[in-house]
């Protein structure tokens, strides 16, 4: 089964499922993106260590979190995949999501504070 191909079966399964537009939306830029890398190849073809250099070669131009977005997509695709038995092992079970880095928290000027509170 090509990649593209998974790709249709998936989406389909989760518009059934209820996910959101938004998501699947979203899963498709992704899916499509990993499509055109690797030339929309035959699942079975898929291995740890190729879809680790795939994201390797995608970390330099991404923030973490959408970096992990991108692997979410790829072991939910990767295990639908497994599950419904197009792939005999779960290439993407062993990649896991970068830590988060920790968000500088955002100070409200004097002006700002004087807005919000309201005199009692």
């Amino acid at each position: 089964m090509l990649l593209s191909t998974a790709w249709k079966s998936y989406e389909a399964d989760k518009r059934i499922e209820g996910f959101s537009p938004y998501t699947l939306k979203a899963y498709g830029l992704q899916a499509k993106l990993l499509i055109k890398y690797f030339k929309d190849p035959i699942i079975d073809t898929f291995n740890t260590e190729r879809l680790k250099e795939y994201l390797v070669t995608q970390d330099k131009d991404l923030k973490p979190s959408s970096l992990a977005h991108r692997i979410r997509f790829i072991k939910s695709l990767f295990r639908w995949c497994h599950e419904e038995g197009h792939l005999s092992f779960n290439p993407a079970a062993k990649i896991k999501e970068p830590k988060a880095g920790k968000r500088i928290p955002k100070f409200l000027s004097e002006r700002e504070i004087e807005l919000y509170v309201k005199p009692v």
